[in-house]
């Protein structure tokens, strides 16, 4: 069985069109949907309801988790799964109407896969912002290896927008770590690396998987300059969190890599001022320089 697990925290401007985009999948194969509301105070509930009638044979299943946490939330969710795999969609991913059955059947061909990760599409709620280029394509959560099953390079894991991994893994590496991950309005973040280097360490393939494509929904505030400055921060938080917890050398060694991507921002920063494309370089520095400053502070800001 396959699991596809949404976690949503007040996201009731989504949530029905992200359930009903995955009811429409005409599919073979046994699956479920894993829906854990994290605590919203909005209309999240109701509209779960009014899926489950209209929806009344889709197998469903509605949990809600009160301790704050996007890790908290995914942990809950494949506590209460059934399945073999573990499918992470989030509540504003909406996925084509053959995705359960291209994952089914990759899963089939791909008997060894540890986990993977599929092609997220960026949908901008209004216009495409002006700074994005593919070296800022992360910051709006989208990933696109090309037209052919990988496995990931080891530099690159799989995005939280569409992401598996397989029950035996979780029962040999261990849950996402509590301590990372997004609260509320907190733009921490490093769960999903710390994961998949756990699964990396343990000898297990990670597949990039291009058919099972999502568009994510970006709505105008997080192509905004405040939103870039907390999410960079917020990466450079969860970074020392994640090394330091490991040992005092590997969190000198991620100074030392953060040093060495300062020179590649700088290098590309150059390339755009002169071919006339400063916002593309800008957002990047503007971006770098936040990681660093969150790296080397570890203090966490609230970001509401």
């Amino acid at each position: 069985m396959i699991s596809v697990i949404v976690c949503t925290y007040n996201r009731d401007k989504y949530i029905y069109q992200c359930l009903n985009q995955l009811a429409i999948n005409i599919t073979h194969f046994d699956w479920e949907i894993i829906l854990v509301n994290n605590n919203s105070t909005d209309n999240t509930h109701t509209e779960c309801e009014r899926f489950v009638k209209d929806f009344p044979e889709i197998n469903f299943h509605y949990f809600v988790e009160t301790t704050p946490g996007l890790s908290y939330a995914r942990n809950r969710g494949m506590r209460e799964a059934h399945g073999n795999w573990f499918v992470f969609l989030d509540d504003d991913s909406m996925v084509q109407s053959d995705y359960v059955e291209n994952l089914g059947n990759f899963l089939v061909s791909h008997p060894n896969a540890g986990a993977f990760g599929g092609a997220i599409e960026p949908f901008f709620e209004k216009e495409s912002p002006v700074w994005l280029s593919k070296w800022s394509m992360g910051f709006v959560s989208a990933i696109n290896l090309g037209n052919e099953v990988k496995l990931f390079p080891k530099d690159k894991y799989p995005i939280g927008a569409n992401m598996g991994i397989a029950r035996n893994v979780i029962n040999q590496i261990g849950n996402f770590n509590t301590s990372l991950g997004r609260t509320k309005n907190l733009l921490l973040g490093g769960e999903e690396k710390d994961i998949f280097m756990r699964i990396h360490a343990e000898g297990y393939p990670i597949y990039y998987f291009p058919l099972i494509e999502v568009k994510h929904c970006i709505p105008p505030r997080r192509t905004t300059d405040e939103y870039i400055r907390n999410l960079g921060y917020g990466v450079g938080v969860s970074e020392r969190l994640r090394t330091c917890s490991i040992s005092r050398l590997v969190y000198i060694k991620r100074l030392v890599a953060e040093c060495i991507k300062w020179v590649g921002t700088i290098i590309l920063w150059f390339l755009y001022a002169i071919s006339f494309q400063s916002p593309k370089g800008n957002v990047l520095v503007r971006f770098r320089y936040n990681v660093s400053k969150g790296l080397i502070s570890g203090q966490v800001e609230n970001n509401a």
